[in-house]
């Protein structure tokens, strides 16, 4: 690990460099305690993959992220890239909990679909934006952070997978119930 708190860190799950910022790493070393101490422990030599579609640019990832208890690397890189900032044109390394917390709400209702995302990662100039143009943006988004993203699984009710979601106490569920999506984390469980 290189210098923390707004400085150069190496990701544990993959390896790739990172700058993360001092509020960044304390909502991410913040929302690992929490989900430990909470969430319900996936099986660690079960394989999982994921199917994802971005919703404005239709880039998609339909694969295995996990196989022998480890996070495959390509994978995750894969990932990374669907869930990029637009707005910015920028790629972080999300917080690969995320993919698990997608991947277990899918088993838990049973989805072959996979997800539409709506917004995944967002640079702290883009959250600010959204930030301005709507109150129901937070200002401390776990976005920022690549530990949260908004998206719906098509054909469902975003209110029965939210519930389902919230079930799990995995992470943080909100229902945009106008917009017919739902913000899932891998932060503290919470619900809104």
């Amino acid at each position: 690990m290189a210098r923390l708190f707004g400085h150069e860190a190496t990701c544990a799950c993959c390896g790739a460099e990172q700058v993360m910022p001092r509020r960044g790493f304390l909502a991410a070393a913040a929302g690992a305690a929490a989900s430990l101490i909470a969430a319900p422990t996936l099986a660690q030599g079960a394989t999982r993959s994921l199917t994802v579609r971005r919703q404005i640019t239709n880039e998609t990832f339909s694969g295995v992220y996990w196989r022998d208890g480890r996070y495959d690397r390509e994978a995750l890189r894969e990932l990374d890239v669907v869930f990029r900032d637009l707005s910015a044109a920028e790629v972080t390394p999300m917080d690969p909990r995320l993919f698990d917390v997608l991947f277990a709400v899918a088993d838990a209702v049973d989805s072959d679909e996979g997800f539409d995302v709506i917004s995944g990662y967002r640079t702290p100039e883009t959250n600010a934006a959204r930030s301005r143009q709507s109150g129901r943006v937070s200002t401390v988004s776990l976005h920022m952070s690549g530990m949260a993203a908004d998206c719906r699984i098509p054909g469902r009710s975003s209110l029965e997978v939210a519930r389902r979601a919230a079930d799990l106490q995995l992470g943080g569920v909100g229902l945009y119930r106008r917009d017919g999506f739902m913000h899932l984390d891998c932060g503290p469980v919470r619900r809104w």
